[in-house]
């Protein structure tokens, strides 16, 4: 009798144990998901802030057209990119032609002066600022999340729960990672 309730006790314990993994890595894996939604919506702001910003500068650059198309295209690939390295390829790569975008604009003067040049522009600091922020939290849970799987003793159920690594979102484009150059001249 005495056996049976240790067996009884035994298996009761290896189920709460079970039950406790389960919860933390559905919550992990909860929080990883919010995250990467976090990145989709900034970049949807990115991507709807694109052609209004795109129409301003066409209005004073027209002949332009190469970077225009450029932007438009890698913009369609953007929005419909799904997996966090194919997201971040396609953003990265937006990212360098609004770069080119803007720097088209420093050649002129009377277009840095829009009143409506200077607000999309802002607007897109902020939306900047907003995706390196989502970016940072999507890590941050995918890193949490693949050490609970790659860790004793979660390791033994994570993979028989259907629980798999999640890819971190992660800049390709070397130019992104560089540091800016500072000049003073």
């Amino acid at each position: 009798m005495t056996a049976l309730l240790a067996l009884l006790g035994l298996v009761v314990l290896i189920v709460v144990w079970a039950v406790a993994i389960y919860n933390r890595l559905v919550r992990l894996r909860n929080m990883a998901e919010e995250g990467e939604s976090g990145i989709d919506v900034q970049l949807k702001r990115r991507s709807d802030l694109v052609p209004n910003l795109v129409e301003t500068v066409k209005g004073y650059a027209g002949h332009e057209k190469e970077l225009f198309t450029r932007v438009t295209t890698l913009r369609g690939e953007a929005l419909s990119a799904r997996e966090p390295a194919e997201k971040a390829r396609a953003e990265g790569a937006l990212g360098a032609a609004l770069r080119g975008l803007l720097a088209v604009a420093e050649n002129y003067p009377e277009l840095k002066a829009s009143a409506n040049f200077g607000q999309l522009q802002g607007q897109l600091a902020d939306i900047e600022s907003e995706l390196q922020l989502a970016r940072r939290y999507y890590n941050a849970t995918v890193r949490d999340y693949n050490t609970r799987l790659a860790s004793f003793p979660d390791i033994f159920l994570a993979r028989g729960m259907g629980f798999t690594p999640r890819e971190f979102f992660e800049l390709e484009d070397p130019g992104e990672r560089a540091a800016p150059k500072v000049s003073f001249s």
